[in-house]
């Protein structure tokens, strides 16, 4: 578009006029407009192609059928100079338009070719990113790929080929598109599906998934120039106006045939994007189709094509399901600060959209090009450059996410961004590798192998024990005795029982060491409970015994708010000690612990309480009345059972006091980047704002873990 009013102004077909330059002038046609308005916009490049590239002579273009000055009609081509006999009748409408009301608009605009004129007349009805081409005579009407050209006669059976444009070859070739743009086509696409309850929005998001994997694989099919592309609306030879009931039932068929082959060899290659087969009539292929034929998905560029399908699938995702997806500022400021190359091994494995891994692979993308900044030139550059950041994508990229239908729009979202998707699973994240492993016989998910986990595991949710069997396996899944347990006291390394439940995120953080590699990243968000409450106690020491902190940065209340989420969290930054580095601090720990029960006395002097807790209790009740009644003895009890509580309550708070002290002493020493942050970019709203704190600590926090690896 920029590029055809870039020569029409040089040309001297239109100008823009006005103080600020946002009044079209259509020089030739004497005619002013707002270019403030989208139909405007739209209008401009039909007629600019019609000049361009169908190469109809201007004083041929009308922007209305004089005969009525009918406002039904944008433009009008003539058969003739003179202006008699309408042509062509094109229809404009803003991007915003239904789907259902886009046809009512081609039924009209037929019917009203059809009044114009006793002759041939072709019909173009567009939005700016869906054209539709009718032939309308002899009160019959039927839809073609494409309108002739100036001078010629025949209708093309097809409007995209491969070089079209060029070299004298026929027809369009497919075109990138703006990231604006491309957002709209995908949720025009999703909603002409759904509208009308043939589908609820889930499967339709489905089902435009499939078609798009479709399109995507028809343009990386190798083909000749001149050959027209399978994934378009084509039209059968040899059907004449007497067939114009079956054409389109032939040409769906064609189109249906063409669209399952392209999906069934896609399959073929990674089966686990997509397990079954497509669910739409020919009718609603044909519908998704013409939004998506005519658009370059692979040539776009990375950051709007990426940038339309997030924030479309986000948008469905949060308003269907409830997800909470990590906000992008987030993402992109974990990911700028660890040291993340080619040749590091990451997974996130709660990966939701997959988020985290797209801005990985962007990372070592953007390293690529730097290294190979010539790459766009040189063929051995571009060869190099590829497989640095393509090999990154496919052999050192895992996800795991255990919706199968978010699983399946993370893949598509790592293949819109060109690769990735290789290693993305549907699975519940907390298995053992080993079931990951039989599951999908993809050994790179193994525990102790990866060098980055980066991820925003599940808040909230209870694993429970009678639910998951697997919960016995994980330290935090089982209970151990309290070291402050008087009769228990000497056995706090062992196992009490199995926990009824433990929380997500508390696994999670288990399950993340457990795949680390020594030496290895966690970057997790995580709920500030894990940090602040008491009851959590255990699971900070023992993070602390596993881990390494390398910085807290605490955010905003607001931050998961704009997605459904209200709590208050923080981004942990956790380096996995060595096993000797975990076997000495788990040392010094029981050290500690059984000095102090010894020093104390502890054992001793909880029976003793205990001891003089229940003789005190059998002399009241001994010098009670005969008749005292069961509810005065458990009062009785109640009290004095307060009193020695308070007691062991307090014993065990000294003790406590002296743990802490003496776990800061003998444990080794390091800093921890400690950082609070206000404002990230965005509001509660999700809106953006003009500060962000993140940014301003991105460079101290880059520096601080490259120094503490």
């Amino acid at each position: 578009m920029d590029e055809l009013i870039e020569k029409a102004n040089k040309e001297g077909l239109i100008s823009f006029v006005g103080e600020e330059k946002n009044q079209l002038y259509y020089k030739k046609l004497g005619h002013t407009v707002s270019f403030l308005e989208e139909k405007e916009q739209v209008r401009l490049k039909v007629y600019l192609e019609l000049y361009f590239k169908y190469h109809f002579p201007l004083t041929q273009i009308s922007l209305n059928y004089p005969p009525t000055n009918s406002k039904m009609e944008d433009l009008v081509v003539y058969k003739e100079q003179e202006r008699c006999t309408p042509y062509i009748m094109v229809v404009c409408r803003n991007s915003q338009i239904s789907e259902s009301e886009f046809q009512q608009v081609v039924t009209n605009s037929c019917y009203r070719a059809l009044e114009l004129s006793d002759n041939e007349m072709f019909v173009i009805v567009t939005n700016g990113i869906k054209m539709e081409c009718w032939y309308c005579a002899k009160n019959r009407k039927y839809q073609i790929p494409d309108i002739p050209s100036f001078g010629k006669t025949k209708v093309p059976h097809y409007r995209y080929v491969k070089g079209g444009g060029k070299n004298g070859i026929v027809g369009n070739d497919i075109a990138t598109i703006d990231n604006a743009s491309l957002t709209s086509l995908f949720k025009q696409a999703h909603n002409s599906l759904w509208a009308g309850g043939q589908l609820n929005p889930s499967e339709a998001f489905d089902e435009l998934d499939k078609l798009i994997f479709c399109k995507i694989w028809d343009e990386r099919q190798e083909r000749k120039e001149g050959e027209p592309y399978a994934f378009q609306v084509i039209n059968e030879d040899g059907l004449t106006d007497e067939d114009v009931n079956n054409r389109r039932l032939k040409e769906n068929a064609s189109l249906f045939n063409r669209v399952n082959k392209l999906y069934e060899e896609g399959r073929k290659k990674d089966p686990a994007v997509f397990r079954d087969s497509i669910r739409l009539s020919p009718e609603k292929i044909r519908t998704v189709v013409s939004y998506l034929e005519g658009v370059n998905l692979s040539m776009t560029d990375l950051d709007s094509k990426g940038h339309a399908f997030e924030t479309f699938m986000d948008s469905f995702f949060r308003g269907n399901f409830g997800q909470y997806f990590t906000p992008r500022n987030i993402v992109s400021f974990i990911v700028s600060v660890l040291p993340i190359t080619n040749t590091s091994k990451v997974m996130d494995t709660s990966c939701g959209s997959g988020g985290f891994l797209l801005y990985a692979l962007d990372k070592v993308r953007k390293q690529a090009s730097d290294i190979y900044p010539d790459y766009r030139k040189s063929k051995q550059s571009k060869e190099k450059w590829y497989k640095h950041w393509h090999d990154f994508a496919s052999n050192n990229l895992f996800g795991i996410e255990i919706s199968e239908q978010i699983s399946r729009a993370a893949k598509m979202n790592m293949i819109i961004h060109d690769d990735g998707h290789t290693n993305v699973v549907t699975s519940d994240g907390l298995v053992k590798d080993t079931d990951i492993q039989d599951e999908y016989g993809n050994l790179g998910f193994k525990y102790g192998t990866f060098d980055f986990i980066i991820t925003n595991p599940p808040f909230g949710s209870r694993i429970s024990a009678r639910e998951s069997e697997y919960l016995k396996n994980y330290y935090f899944g089982c209970k151990l005795y309290d070291w402050l347990d008087g009769p228990n006291c000497m056995k706090f390394n062992d196992v009490a029982k199995i926990r009824e439940a433990q929380s997500s995120e508390v696994l999670f953080l288990e399950q993340d060491y457990k795949y680390l590699k020594e030496g290895g990243i966690l970057a997790a968000v995580i709920p500030d409970g894990i940090l602040s409450n008491s009851s959590l106690l255990y699971v900070r020491d023992q993070l602390s015994i596993w881990y390494q902190v390398l910085a807290i940065v605490s955010l905003p209340q607001y931050t998961f708010a704009s997605t459904g989420a209200g709590v208050k969290s923080s981004i942990l930054f956790l380096k996995k000690k060595t096993k000797e580095e975990v076997i000495r601090a788990e040392s010094i720990v029981s050290c500690i612990k059984e000095d102090l029960l010894k020093h104390y006395g502890f054992a001793k002097a909880y029976k003793e309480l205990q001891r003089a807790k229940n003789q005190e209790i059998k002399t009241v009740l001994s010098e009670s009345k005969f008749d005292t009644s069961i509810d005065e003895v458990n009062k009785i009890k109640a009290e004095i059972n307060l009193v020695y509580n308070e007691k062991i309550s307090k014993l065990k708070s000294k003790l406590q006091d002296a743990y802490k002290e003496e776990y800061m002493k003998k444990m080794p020493n390091y800093k921890v980047f400690m950082a609070l942050i206000e404002n990230v970019g965005y509001d509660s709203t999700g809106r953006t704002s003009s500060v962000n704190n993140l940014k301003d600590i991105e460079g101290l926090l880059t520096d601080f873990i490259k120094k503490n690896l």
